[in-house]
């Protein structure tokens, strides 16, 4: 007879069959927070309260990095190739590249006017066959100026083996 008690161990062991549990069992530490090695960024991630990254497992969560046009420049291209540097570092300190992005969103003061430099300057970077990608219009972004800021969820590879 199935009670309700066995269903709940089913549905439990094959939850953590899909989904292991160092993922979920892991805490924060100053080992799986990565912060930013930029002291005015540092700075300004410990007055809000974030990072730049966290590794939970196999999985690295990027917060979101925005990208900025500098003063005089009329092309988005280099503001992007500035934020998927940026993007990169941060991958490669959390143990993953670009070919280990699962899923990224991006959030665009001017959807219309910014995702084909994007786009353009984001297949560079990651290439094909593309991660998973949602791409949302906001009203504006943190800090004031910014155009777009994209958040990562990647999966390293070396973890996933181990």
């Amino acid at each position: 007879m199935i009670t309700p008690l066995r269903l709940a161990k089913a549905g439990a062991l094959a939850f953590a069959a899909v989904f292991p549990g160092p993922l979920f069992a892991q805490a924060r530490t100053a080992e799986t927070v990565l912060m930013s090695e930029n002291a005015a960024h540092r700075a300004s991630q410990e007055s809000y309260g974030y990072a730049d990254a966290v590794i939970a497992g196999d999985l690295v969560f990027l917060s979101g990095i925005v990208a900025g046009k500098a003063p005089g420049e009329t092309d988005l291209k280099p503001a992007y190739e500035r934020l998927f540097k940026q993007i990169g570092a941060i991958l490669k300190r959390a143990g993953a590249d670009y070919g280990d992005i699962v899923d990224m969103t991006s959030f665009h003061t001017d959807i219309t006017a910014e995702i084909d430099a994007m786009s353009a300057v984001q297949k560079q970077y990651l290439g094909s066959p593309p991660p998973a990608w949602t791409a949302i219009d906001v009203d504006r972004l943190l800090p004031d100026g910014g155009i777009t800021e994209i958040k990562i969820v990647a999966r390293r590879k070396a973890a996933a083996a181990g």
